[in-house]
């Protein structure tokens, strides 16, 4: 279940975000992306979450070309092999953290209360799934964002600056949960980051520019 990417470029007009990027993720890798505010971190990962459009290049997973699937198509694959944690959180407010979290399954129609409560267990949540998202810390919520985006046991997990509203001392609690979690269930994980600290967490880090993805050493987080 790996995702290629290949010779991935996007544009805004004739203004380019980000062009020949090249990329190959496998089952279990952890890979950080980082670079300079404004050079299209977060918009390659909504292209390689099919949440966003690219202007030449294609992405691959399980062999299926992503570009060559509708709206329709690329939500059902997104619902079934995709999990992404958010730096703003997006939780639901009106939901409890054992409804946030079970939300994937229920959309999967295959709801299951059992395995809720586990992931709930797993991220240090397990006596707090009737509170509302209100009554959470930061790290509480992205915590509860990683149980929500592992739930389903999706085999690749992007994640956009998930310790940037928190603390270090938060962060590096919710890097923790991240990567054990990922590791847990052999998912891919691709994460975007400022933090050194996050991204020397990775087995590669890569920087994006103008020319692509290059390998970056370790702390140059940008």
């Amino acid at each position: 279940m790996s995702l290629i990417v290949h010779q991935l470029g996007k544009r805004y007009g004739n203004t380019p975000v980000f062009s020949q990027v090249d990329l190959r993720v496998d089952p279990g890798d952890f890979v950080a992306i980082v670079g300079e505010s404004g050079v299209g971190k977060s918009s390659l990962l909504n292209c390689l979450a099919a949440l966003d459009d690219w202007t030449e290049g294609r992405i691959e997973h399980q062999g299926s070309d992503l570009s060559q699937l509708d709206d329709t198509q690329r939500a059902h694959w997104r619902r079934q092999h995709l999990g992404f944690v958010f730096q703003a959180f997006h939780v639901l407010p009106h939901l409890d953290v054992t409804q946030n979290v079970g939300l994937p399954l229920l959309l999967l129609g295959r709801p299951d209360p059992a395995r809720v409560q586990a992931m709930l267990d797993a991220v240090g949540l397990g006596d707090l799934g009737g509170r509302l998202p209100a009554q959470l810390s930061g790290g509480q919520l992205q915590r509860v964002a990683i149980a929500r985006a592992l739930v389903h046991r999706p085999s690749l997990l992007l994640a956009d600056e998930p310790t940037g509203n928190l603390d270090p001392a938060t962060a590096a609690q919710v890097m923790d949960v991240l990567e054990q979690q990922a590791a847990e269930s052999g998912a891919a994980l691709v994460l975007v980051t400022h933090s050194s600290a996050a991204a020397s967490r990775a087995r590669r880090v890569l920087h994006l520019s103008a020319q692509g993805l290059t390998p970056s050493p370790v702390g140059m987080a940008g």
